[in-house]
């Protein structure tokens, strides 16, 4: 009984976690399109940087811990009865398709489209066009969870890697993310040339130097914790990373194989 208990309570905890990740989702979606930040984002270059921080970052972060698939209907809960739905599928697939390609394949798409929006003509147009927000967070989101479905576990969904593999692929993302940050922090001109300073307030140097360090500490929260707590699993631990998982796809082979027999359910005959 004690021991029932003490595996129900991780669950309960893992699930209100969950809840949690899926509110402050939401939370990030009011802050981005409502003032003040959606004004502060088209005035000023750490405005801009903060609301792209949000949505090509921490967004996509909050939505795959939270786990929404089953929320939404697009998996099963868990039980064999079930025929297995949209998201059981993708997971399955993923089990069984674990090479280092596709991990950077959907970590490069989204790192282009990061690249793409945080172009000086792109902060612009967002900035002139206010819509185009929406478009800019639904391509940020659903690039970002590709990325982020690599580096953290979102039920039923499981990273391709293990530990190791993943710690390196956080840390790649990272400093991808910190390239950018000094891409604007070190230029010697205004990189973004639609916000103006004159007439007091930040000058313009300072302003660039603060979005910078935006983009920076974002990245920094949100990927040092998956680089270290990988990394510490993967010392901990003395068995392949990968073994679980491997075993796991062998599993749901064996549910969807026929049963071999001879008869009425009984054992197959030899001849």
């Amino acid at each position: 009984m004690n021991n029932g208990a003490a595996l129900v309570r991780p669950r309960e905890q893992a699930a209100r976690w969950r809840l949690w990740c899926l509110l402050g989702a939401v939370v990030v979606v009011l802050l981005v399109l409502v003032p003040p930040l959606s004004r502060l984002a088209r005035d000023s270059e750490y405005g801009a940087a903060i609301q792209f921080s949000l949505l090509a970052i921490v967004l996509p972060a909050l939505v795959t811990v939270g786990a929404p698939w089953r929320l939404l209907g697009l998996a099963g809960q868990g039980s064999p009865a079930m025929p297995p739905r949209v998201v059981d599928r993708v997971a399955d697939h993923r089990r069984r398709h674990r090479e280092l390609a596709w991990s950077l394949a959907f970590i490069a798409a989204d790192l282009c489209v990061v690249v793409a929006w945080h172009a000086p003509g792109a902060v612009a147009a967002v900035a002139q066009h206010g819509w185009l927000v929406s478009l800019e967070g639904t391509s940020l989101l659903v690039l970002g969870l590709g990325l982020w479905l690599e580096l953290a576990t979102s039920p039923p969904l499981v990273p391709r890697s293990g530990y190791l593999r993943r710690a390196v692929l956080a840390a790649f993302v990272m400093w991808a993310f910190w390239i950018l940050a000094y891409v604007v922090g070190l230029s010697n001109h205004d990189f973004y040339r639609n916000f103006h300073h004159a007439g007091g307030g930040l000058s313009a140097a300072a302003d660039q130097q603060i979005a910078s360090a935006v983009l920076w500490f974002f990245a920094a929260m949100a990927f040092v914790p998956v680089i270290f707590w990988n990394a510490l699993q993967w010392l901990k631990t003395d068995e392949d990373p990968d073994t679980e998982l491997l075993a796991l796809a062998r599993a749901e082979r064996r549910r969807r194989m026929p049963p071999a027999s001879g008869g009425r359910g009984g054992p197959a005959q030899t001849p």
